[in-house]
């Protein structure tokens, strides 16, 4: 055996596997921040969805006769009218999601920062590179996530259609998939996929690129090193321009993942994502594309900061370098 195998057998797998570990140790933040925020994700959800205009069409109910009132009230009727751990509900494929997606994003901008754009010698990332890389990661991330998102989201709303006396769709995760599967095909697993990547396009515009550039400037321009103040002053800014620009695309992916379909898969309230924005608009108004915007911002906030921080803990502990 020559010698340059023999010494990278001895490098740690970090350096011999530097991708698959950045995948494995980002979807370890995110489980981590998945957990801490969830029951927000679930409130936003419901939020989201509730009073559709689209549903008077097929007669069911078009509005709740008694929706649900902001973000306290809705976790709270949860809690009382559900149990408390159904604020976690849908929370394993939340999980499956947030491995395969942060994964995902998180190895694309990286590979897309340092070889595909590369920095300027001077260290300096130019803002409009770190724009066009956070969105082509999140559409990566996202195309791959769809369906655990998919299955997430139809989770997220059986508890509200036991109350509602409905009959409950889904018996697990693992029957969920499987239902889907049956009756749309491998394409059912993708519905809703175009408003997805449009959402994490510009949710990881906000994320990614903000944290990138907060964080760099930070280092660069400031007494500041590269340590949890800096990881925490940036993780802030970004969940909070993450959310401005994601949550109108997220209350379009959330209704149209969450309509009903006909056998082949086809949805039967919107016909695209563009279909959806103009009926929530002219049915619901401008600000219904904002539904759930405060239970999102207080989630994607400590999110983002739950996960950077973990993030930027696990690679220095794993001896990665900071992103």
């Amino acid at each position: 055996m020559s010698a340059p195998e023999d010494e990278e057998k001895l490098l740690p797998l970090v350096q011999r596997w530097p991708r698959a570990s950045k995948f494995l140790l980002s979807g370890c933040a995110a489980t981590v921040a998945e957990l801490a925020t969830f029951p927000l994700d679930l409130t936003k959800t419901r939020l989201q969805i509730q009073g559709e205009a689209a549903l008077a069409r097929l007669g069911d109910g078009a509005r709740e006769s008694a929706p649900y009132r902001g973000m306290v009230r809705t976790a709270l009727g949860i809690a009382q009218e559900e149990g408390f751990l159904k604020l976690w509900q849908g929370v394993t494929p939340a999980i499956y999601r947030h491995i395969v997606y942060s994964g995902g994003r998180m190895v694309t901008y990286e590979h897309l920062r340092e070889v595909v754009f590369g920095k300027g010698e001077d260290k300096h990332y130019p803002l409009w590179k770190s724009v066009i890389g956070g969105m082509m990661a999140g559409v990566v991330g996202q195309f791959l996530a769809n369906p655990t998102d998919l299955v997430k989201v139809q989770m997220q709303m059986e508890g509200k259609r036991k109350l509602e006396g409905k009959p409950l769709r889904f018996r697990g995760v693992h029957h969920a998939f499987a239902k889907i599967l049956a009756e749309g095909g491998v394409r059912g697993l993708w519905a809703g996929w175009v408003p997805n990547i449009q959402r994490a396009a510009l949710v990881n515009m906000g994320d990614l690129t903000t944290y990138d550039t907060v964080k760099h400037y930070l280092v660069l321009n400031t007494p500041l090193e590269d340590n949890i103040m800096t990881h925490g002053l940036s993780s802030l800014c970004s969940g909070l321009v993450a959310s401005i620009l994601g949550t109108p695309a997220d209350v379009i992916k959330s209704r149209i993942m969450n309509q009903p379909r006909d056998k082949q898969g086809r949805g039967l309230l919107y016909k695209s994502s563009t279909d959806c924005l103009v009926q929530a608009v002219q049915g619901e108004g401008f600000m219904s594309l904002y539904k759930g915007f405060l239970p999102s911002w207080l989630r994607m906030t400590p999110w983002s900061l739950v996960f950077w921080l973990t993030y930027e803990k696990i690679r220095e502990m794993s001896g990665v370098s900071p992103f």
